[in-house]
């Protein structure tokens, strides 16, 4: 049985679950705007236009420890403005946040306002 356990052990630690990993961080809106450094911003898509179609779109976005955006999850909106978000905010860039000194992953709510 401890032959067992300790074996389950070693592999815990070769596979990286015995270190102290860093777990993501949550960041204000407002504190991710201001880190944010290259910010392309969403086109209003022509067929929600023509539809008079206005609104609110909110994502959640996931910033990897590099600043490089790695998800993007979609929280609310109309289904026509939501693409047009996704694929903007994937093309953004952010100073990398920090947590005890070292970068780590981030996560954000961002909100985008179509109107008319």
């Amino acid at each position: 049985m401890y032959r067992h356990t300790r074996n389950l052990a070693m592999i815990a630690v070769l596979l990286g679950f015995g270190s102290v990993l860093h777990a993501e961080i949550r960041v204000s809106t407002d504190d991710a705007l201001k880190a944010a450094v290259k910010k392309t911003a969403p086109e209003y898509p022509a067929m929600a236009r023509q539809m008079h179609i206005a609104g609110k779109v909110e994502v959640q976005v996931t910033i990897d420890a590099e600043g490089n955006v790695e998800d993007v999850k979609i929280l609310s909106g109309n289904a026509l403005l939501t693409g047009n978000v996704v694929s903007a905010v994937k093309k953004w860039k952010f100073t990398p946040f920090t947590q005890d000194g070292n970068p780590t992953k981030a996560v954000a709510a961002l909100e985008f306002d179509f109107k008319m």
